[in-house]
């Protein structure tokens, strides 16, 4: 791809190694931000900017947050009793919009995987073990995807509380095995997370 601009070139770049984006994608989003007023790109770089400079991890669930503490976590009406275990904070936004969970989440920032070298301590599993043993956990959920990674770390995390006065429990298996939680519907996940059974149960199926 030929550019007349050294400046285009470079923009294109950097937009073609977003997700997803390739070039020809790239450039028609650069020339279409050209076309724009200079005030609306500079509210646009303006966000990422301010995004990528002040934006948190909660301190408590490791969800994103503007404050130190979530706003799920804050809040009055959520139940502290009840964490859902998820992997990722885009499973916290796909369950949060079944609108079924009415507990707070713990987001572990990946899985187990032995072959991309991921262990326990590379993921917030010590942190979540230390809420369980402090006290006022009453039931995890485990809602990781239905994959190989996704049960061995359930696994890892059952064993670690095992003997401690908490419930476990899983989210149903409405989700097929081998999916990934963020692209289930949400009446499928809202239904998985209703329906959900105990974690020591699923170690049967």
């Amino acid at each position: 791809m030929e550019f007349s601009s050294k400046l285009l070139e470079k923009a294109v770049g950097e937009v073609s190694q977003l997700p997803g984006i390739g070039k020809r994608t790239a450039l028609r989003l650069v020339l279409h931000l050209l076309r724009q007023p200079k005030e609306q790109t500079q509210t646009l770089t303006g966000a990422l900017s301010a995004m990528r400079n002040d934006l948190k991890f909660c301190e408590s669930c490791h969800n994103l947050s503007d404050v130190a503490i979530c706003e799920i976590c804050s809040s009055v009406h959520r139940d502290k009793e009840i964490i859902c275990v998820v992997e990722d904070i885009r499973d916290v936004m796909a369950i949060e919009n079944t609108a079924s969970h009415k507990g707070i989440y713990h987001v572990l920032g990946g899985k187990i995987s032995p072959i991309d070298g991921v262990g326990p301590h590379d993921l917030n599993i010590p942190s979540l073990v230390e809420k369980v043993k402090s006290g006022g956990v009453k039931e995890l959920i485990f809602a990781l995807s239905s994959t190989m990674e996704g049960d061995t770390t359930n696994f890892y995390i059952f064993r670690q509380i095992q003997g401690l006065d908490v419930k476990t429990s899983t989210i149903a298996r409405g989700i097929s095995v081998g999916d990934e939680l963020e692209y289930a519907d949400e009446i499928t996940l809202g239904r998985s997370i209703l329906n959900r059974i105990p974690f020591e149960a699923s170690l049967k199926q």
